[in-house]
């Protein structure tokens, strides 16, 4: 049996739970609004990584990186300095270079902001558009 078959795909649904510190509010005590992006990246980071897929690796492995392309953000309530949060990430769009996740903040059921992220796999280097590795594809495609 190959070891990429004992790597379970990511759950269609992947949660990261995080607190908000000083460092992520303004001076009203609010998250200012570039930080969600910053959460967002964090348990995007997480998702992959739960699929088996190590950025730092990927990047040794392929000489592959994902990069943001396109970000829309959504800001509905705000989070406050000590709120524990948890943050969602959904795949939504898997192309042959391309990957497309909603995500949102979430404090208990109350939703704070939800967003659309849009990442390419590109060379490390040059920044050229490269396929995102069969691997990594089979990792994020559930059976």
């Amino acid at each position: 049996m190959s070891q990429t078959a004992l790597i379970p795909a990511p759950p269609l649904l992947h949660m990261h739970p995080l607190r908000v510190y000083w460092e992520d509010t303004d001076a009203g005590g609010v998250v200012f609004y570039a930080n969600y992006l910053k959460f967002f990246e964090r348990a995007r980071t997480e998702w992959l990584r739960a699929a088996g897929v190590g950025q730092h690796e990927l990047r040794e492995r392929t000489g592959a990186i994902f990069i943001v392309i396109d970000t829309r953000v959504r800001y509905l309530r705000p989070a406050r300095l000590d709120d524990a949060l948890q943050i969602a990430v959904t795949r939504a769009e898997l192309g042959r270079a391309t990957l497309t996740v909603h995500q949102h903040a979430w404090r208990g059921d109350e939703l704070l902001c939800e967003g659309n992220i849009q990442i390419a796999c590109v060379d490390h280097t040059s920044f050229r558009p490269q396929r995102i590795p069969s691997d990594v594809l089979s990792r994020l495609t559930p059976p």
